[in-house]
């Protein structure tokens, strides 16, 4: 393998818990909730799926249906769908929707996996591109630079900025020649079998994590150093 190719949420970082995201929101905004309804917020928002990179919604509301399939082709839909799906749940003051959405693209919202580094850090070392290619409305990049991870990766190739999503084999062409990369020569890493691997349409190989959070999943990236090899 000459490159790889990696998710961004799920597979070398996760997100905050919803609980976590809500309380920083409301401490940002000066708001406060009595501990058992903000417990109960928490939780609807969850299963609204309104908090992105977190759990998927229970149900996606037939209004929102359109929008959230192309959620991810730029930073407007991306902003209205998932505020469109935490406005489904009741908070003491309508600006906290907009403040919800933007905490979760602070680097504070975000944990790497235990061992991203590692594996970056060793993958940079033998000489093998690196792209993160993420289905996502907004810059991920300042995640990568607060956490230190920055300087492992060669390239970002992000669905908003280029107005196509996963699975569409068109993003991860752009990845493979951002590397100068055959695409037969990647290898695509990633938590989701149908976004992530729509990578297979170019003779890519794909492997696959679990999304779970950090304490859960030390060392599930580990494997991608002996593919590689």
């Amino acid at each position: 393998m000459a490159a790889v190719l990696f998710d961004f949420s799920g597979t070398l970082f996760r997100v905050e818990t919803t609980e976590s995201w809500l309380r920083a929101a409301l401490a940002e905004t000066g708001h406060t909730l009595p501990e058992p309804e903000l417990t109960r917020t928490a939780r609807a928002l969850e299963a609204a799926g309104a908090l992105p990179g977190g759990a998927s919604p229970l149900a996606v509301p037939t209004d929102l249906a359109d929008l959230w399939a192309v959620r991810d082709q730029s930073a407007e839909l991306h902003r209205a769908a998932y505020t469109g799906l935490s406005r489904r749940v009741p908070l003491p003051d309508p600006g906290l929707y907009d403040a919800l959405y933007d905490r979760h693209m602070s680097p504070a919202a975000w944990t790497p996996y235990p061992d991203a580094a590692r594996v970056l850090r060793t993958l940079r070392e033998r000489g093998v591109g690196v792209a993160v290619v993420s289905n996502i409305g907004w810059d991920l990049r300042p995640v990568f630079r607060a956490h230190g991870l920055d300087p492992y990766v060669d390239a970002y190739v992000l669905s908003y900025e280029h107005g196509v999503q996963k699975p569409d084999p068109r993003l991860f062409s752009v990845a493979c020649e951002a590397l100068g990369t055959d695409p037969r020569q990647a290898l695509m890493v990633g938590d989701s079998r149908p976004a992530d691997g729509g990578a297979t349409a170019l003779g890519c190989r794909v492997h696959f994590v679990d999304h779970l959070p950090v304490t859960h999943r030390p060392d599930a990236l580990l494997p991608v150093l002996d593919l590689v090899d």
